[in-house]
Formats: C-alpha cells, sequence, structure tokens
C-alpha cells in the first residue's frame, strides 16, 4: 500500500504538467476565405502557444503561413481580436511583439506597413480600389494618459491618415462593397459596447477622407455588433432594441 503524502495547499506535484496539457490543444478563430484557400488563426502548443495563420488549399492540406516569431494578436481594447485579414493572396496582421502591422505575399517575407511601437492595430479591412489598408487604431503615444482611438488608412506603400475621431472606441469598420461609404461602430465612457453604441456611415470622398459622415443607428440604450454589407450594398446590423438580438437593414434598397 502507497503511504498517504500530505502537502501545503497547491505544493502537491501532479503527474500532469502543464506542457503536456496544452499540448493537445489548438485554440482556432477568424476563419477566412481567400479564393480557393481558407485560412484561419491557430495557437501553437509546441512553439510557446504563438499564433499563426494556417491555410488550407485545394489540396486539403494544412500549411503554416506565417513563419516563426510571428506571433499575430492585437491587444487593441485590451480585448484583442481582428488581428488578420487575407484577400487577393495576400495576408495583413498585427504582429503581438511589436504591434506593427505587417503585409506577407507568399513566401516572400513580411514587411512592416507602420513603423510606431506605440500604437496597436486591428479590424483591417482593404480598400483595394485607394491601395490601403482601413483599420482602428489605438495610440499610446501619450503616456500616463489613456490611449486615443480613431479609424485610419493605412497605405500599402506607406504612410498612415486618420479618418475618424471623436469617440473613445471604435470597432468593425466595413467597407461597401463598390467602395464608396464606409460604416463603423463607436462608443464612449462610461457605457461599455453591450450597454449602448453606435452605427455610424460616411461617404469615401475622392480624395481619401469620409465625407457626411451620420449616426444611422443605436445609442445610449441600444447595443450593435456584426456591421456587414450585402453584395447589393445593403447594410445590416445585429441590435438588441427589442430586447433580443436580431437583424436590421439599416441602409441601402429593399
Amino acid at each position: 500500500m502507497n503511504a498517504t503524502t500530505i502537502a501545503a495547499f497547491g505544493s502537491w506535484k501532479s503527474p500532469l504538467s502543464a506542457q503536456r496539457i496544452a499540448a493537445g490543444t489548438k485554440p482556432l478563430s477568424a476563419p477566412q476565405i481567400d479564393g480557393e484557400d481558407v485560412y484561419w488563426l491557430e495557437g501553437l502548443a509546441a512553439e510557446g502557444g504563438r499564433v499563426a495563420a494556417v491555410r488550407a488549399g485545394p489540396d486539403g492540406k494544412n500549411t503554416v503561413a506565417t513563419p516563426a516569431p510571428f506571433n499575430l494578436r492585437s491587444r487593441v481594447h485590451e480585448y484583442g481580436g481582428g488581428a488578420l485579414l487575407v484577400a487577393g493572396g495576400a495576408l495583413y496582421f498585427s504582429n503581438f511583439a511589436d504591434n506593427l502591422v505587417y503585409r506577407q505575399r507568399g513566401e516572400a517575407a513580411a514587411q512592416a506597413l507602420t513603423a510606431d511601437r506605440l500604437q496597436r492595430h486591428a479590424d483591417f479591412v482593404l480598400d483595394s480600389r485607394r491601395q490601403r489598408l482601413i483599420a482602428v487604431r489605438e495610440d499610446h503615444v501619450q503616456t500616463g494618459k489613456e490611449a486615443r482611438n480613431s479609424l485610419v488608412a493605412i497605405g500599402l506603400d506607406g504612410g498612415e491618415r486618420e479618418l475618424a475621431g471623436g469617440f473613445d472606441f471604435y470597432a468593425a469598420p466595413r467597407l461597401s462593397p463598390d467602395g464608396r461609404q464606409l460604416a463603423w461602430l463607436c462608443w464612449s465612457h462610461p457605457l461599455m459596447p453591450w450597454e449602448g453604441s453606435e452605427l455610424w456611415l460616411a461617404e469615401v470622398a475622392a480624395d481619401g477622407s469620409l465625407a457626411a459622415a451620420r449616426s444611422v443607428a443605436g445609442g445610449p440604450g441600444e447595443s450593435l455588433c456584426q456591421p456587414l454589407w450585402s453584395p447589393r450594398g445593403e447594410l445590416f446590423v445585429v441590435s438588441d432594441r427589442s430586447g433580443w438580438w436580431n437583424l436590421y437593414r439599416v441602409a441601402g434598397e429593399a
């Protein structure tokens, strides 16, 4: 008979190590389709938990698309998310170690599109007509103060331009199929997004700036999420205005 060993709380030795438990997990998120390929984010336990983009091609084989040491994570709004966009065979992502935004094409080395490590970016959408990304930016340049959030355009050949500001938080920028309108969510203190948020809509001017920006849904007593354009140019959003989550059309023809 084995003798019973009494140990102080939290000091007993388990036959299962943390590494052994983590080795069997593969967190998956952010699935995206690009042509015949499917991409998603996957946590790689064997590589210290770094998050990589994985590609499944038409041959059914899975391939890690973003090499080490890239770790595809963002801490925008602390919750993170929105760290990867795949479009036209290119990957656009936020790297956790330096907060920079990168573009990677095929087997070529990833190239940084931003340069300031005190700025975090997430929720990317490609504006192919103007050769830029539209993203949420969280700016930590002014130390000792709360980060400033805004919507920005990141040029694929360099440069960054603010498109919208004034609210405490921004999320989910969504460009219309014809590239002529931009929708987004925003809210301010003391509200949390599940308490009250707004859906804004603006025209994209010829110079790439936003014009005629206006609130089209939401408010302090209504929570919104998942704005999305249909192929016909209709703008939809999920709202709890009735006390239940339902889908509403807020812009575009029926």
